[in-house]
C-alpha cells in the first residue's frame, strides 16, 4: 500500500512540475503569412497581442499541446505540432522562431 501511495505522490508531483515548461516552445513565435501574429511561451503563460494568459504545456513526441486555462480560450487547447526547432504549425499556420 505504501508503494502505491509513494508512486501516486511522485507521479503528481512530476505532472506538476512539468505542466508549466513551454519545453521546445520556448520563446518568441511569429506567424508567417498574411496574419502575422506573434506568440510568447513561457513557463505557465503565453503572451499575444498585449494579452497574457496562464497556460498549462503537454509535450507528445513532436508536438505541445497548449491548454489554456483563464481568458478568452479558457479550456481549449492548440496543438502545435514541431518540424524543426525553429518551424511550428498550429490551427493552420506556420509559426517561425523569432526570439528566445
Amino acid at each position: 500500500m505504501f508503494r502505491i501511495f509513494s508512486a501516486l505522490i511522485l507521479s503528481l508531483l512530476l505532472a506538476a512540475c512539468g505542466d508549466s515548461s513551454p519545453g521546445p516552445l520556448a520563446g518568441t513565435w511569429q506567424a508567417a503569412g498574411a496574419m502575422p501574429l506573434k506568440i510568447s511561451f513561457r513557463d505557465g503563460e503565453t503572451e499575444s497581442m498585449g494579452l497574457i494568459e496562464k497556460v498549462s504545456y503537454k509535450t507528445e513526441g513532436k508536438s505541445v499541446l497548449v491548454t489554456y486555462k483563464d481568458g478568452l480560450m479558457k479550456g481549449t487547447a492548440v496543438r502545435f505540432e514541431l518540424v524543426n526547432p525553429t518551424t511550428a504549425k498550429a490551427m493552420n499556420l506556420t509559426y517561425r522562431k523569432v526570439g528566445n
